[in-house]
């Protein structure tokens, strides 16, 4: 990664910290695409880089809070949803796709600072 995708990636991932204490869980989204407007990045760098820094931020608190409460939720969402009894495999699963929705509004973002190319 190059600097600028560096800060990119650190920006979003403190953003998001942040705010996900005080708004709901979908700020995230927020976060990753007005970064992304202010700090441009091609489109493949800016979805890797937004989907890198939440999928990481997601995945240590979803292990902080599996580890804080025993395992009791984790295993029982994952038998709920995943029909496995597996708390790191449901903390993976909430992580890709917390990740996923960041890299879309990153792609978003970036796909409206783009150039406009004649057809």
């Amino acid at each position: 990664m190059k600097m600028k995708s560096f800060a990119h990636f650190l920006l979003i991932l403190i953003l998001a910290y942040v705010a996900g204490m005080v708004l709901p869980w979908w700020s995230i989204t927020l976060v990753a695409f007005l970064v992304t407007l202010l700090m441009p990045l091609s489109p493949g760098k800016a979805f890797f880089s937004a989907f890198m820094s939440i999928f990481l931020l997601w995945l240590i608190l979803a292990f902080y809070m599996d580890v804080r409460n025993d395992h009791i939720l984790a295993n029982r969402m994952s038998e709920m949803i995943l029909k496995v009894k597996s708390a790191p495999l449901i903390g993976v699963v909430s992580a890709l796709l917390g990740g996923l929705l960041a890299g879309l509004a990153s792609l978003t973002a970036a796909y409206l600072r783009a150039p406009k190319r004649a057809v």
